[in-house]
């Protein structure tokens, strides 16, 4: 059996998500009833090679390890999961130590002990976030904001890819993180644990859907990406998003994933108004977007 067929002897397509054949001397595992079986040391190898491609995590590159990340863009919403999970265990620690540092200097001189943790706890665990992902998404909002505004389609090409930072890119990339931390600083503290998961995995969920509906602009990293999406299994990608984000906010977590599709819809659009096409800036943008979108629609939910 090959490591992406299924077995003719085994009618299982749901849980358990391990199985062993008895008929087979290896395990395989289940990633998804119509991806098929995958051998456990390409499983392993794939969310190592994603985590490397999403993140800064040192895992050790191999070299095809773009490729591997584009085929598997469908599990992209799982890795959101785990980033996301990351950036939940960042916030509740820090907020158990902001709790106990701002008592202390509360008991010496009067402060607005909420409003100072909020605000600390929304800045730093953002800050964790685009860390983390090694600010690549971050410079997809600055590219996209540089080319803005240009008059030819070779005058915006070129602003995206020159090292420059001009104040139209500079605004735009931080008046969309500045609504992702007021996003977290209204965000309701019971919530925002599955919040900050659910607005992960709605961001990596946006990266498969503008790179599922655009057209690249020129040979790369994002042709690469926007190739494989193309493929049907990429479909895949919003039941794991929807599975992970329903068991955390339930109907709102729904509402969070149709946002991400909507947004990530209109960025197809801005991209080909932009530069014609979506390239890498285009899919790290509508990451950060569909982010601080997120944060900000929980938050107001949770306010009314």
């Amino acid at each position: 059996m090959g490591a992406n067929e299924s077995c003719t002897t085994c009618h299982e397509y749901v849980l358990p998500l391990e199985l062993v054949h008895e008929i087979h001397d290896k395990d395989y595992i289940l990633i998804w009833f119509s991806v098929g079986y995958m051998s456990k040391m390409k499983a392993i190898k794939t969310f190592r090679d994603l985590l490397a491609f999403l993140t800064i995590i040192p895992l050790g590159k191999t070299d095809d390890f773009v490729v591997t990340s584009a085929e598997a863009i469908f599990l992209f919403p799982v890795i959101g999961g785990f980033i996301g999970l990351l950036g939940a265990a960042y916030f509740l620690g820090c907020g158990f130590l902001l709790s106990h540092v701002l008592a202390f200097v509360n008991s010496i001189i009067q402060i607005p002990v909420e409003f100072v943790s909020n605000l600390a706890l929304a800045v730093m665990t953002l800050a964790f976030l685009l860390v983390l992902t090694g600010l690549q998404h971050f410079d997809g909002l600055v590219d996209l904001g540089n080319a803005v505004g240009l008059g030819t389609l070779k005058e915006r090409r070129a602003a995206a890819h020159a090292w420059t930072v001009t104040h139209k890119g500079a605004f735009l990339a931080i008046f969309v993180e500045l609504l992702a931390v007021a996003g977290l600083f209204f965000m309701k503290a019971d919530f925002a644990f599955g919040a900050i998961i659910a607005a992960e995995v709605a961001a990596k969920l946006g990266m498969v859907t503008v790179a599922l509906l655009g057209k690249p602009t020129h040979t790369g990293l994002g042709s690469i990406v926007l190739e494989a999406a193309k493929r049907k299994r990429s479909v895949i990608a919003y039941f794991l998003a929807v599975l992970i984000v329903y068991p955390l906010l339930g109907l709102m977590g729904v509402w969070v994933i149709l946002i991400s599709v909507l947004l990530s819809v209109f960025m197809e659009r801005v991209a080909n108004s932009v530069f014609g096409g979506v390239s890498g800036d285009m899919i790290g943008a509508t990451n950060e977007v569909v982010r601080a979108a997120s944060l900000l629609f929980v938050a107001g939910v949770l306010l009314l």
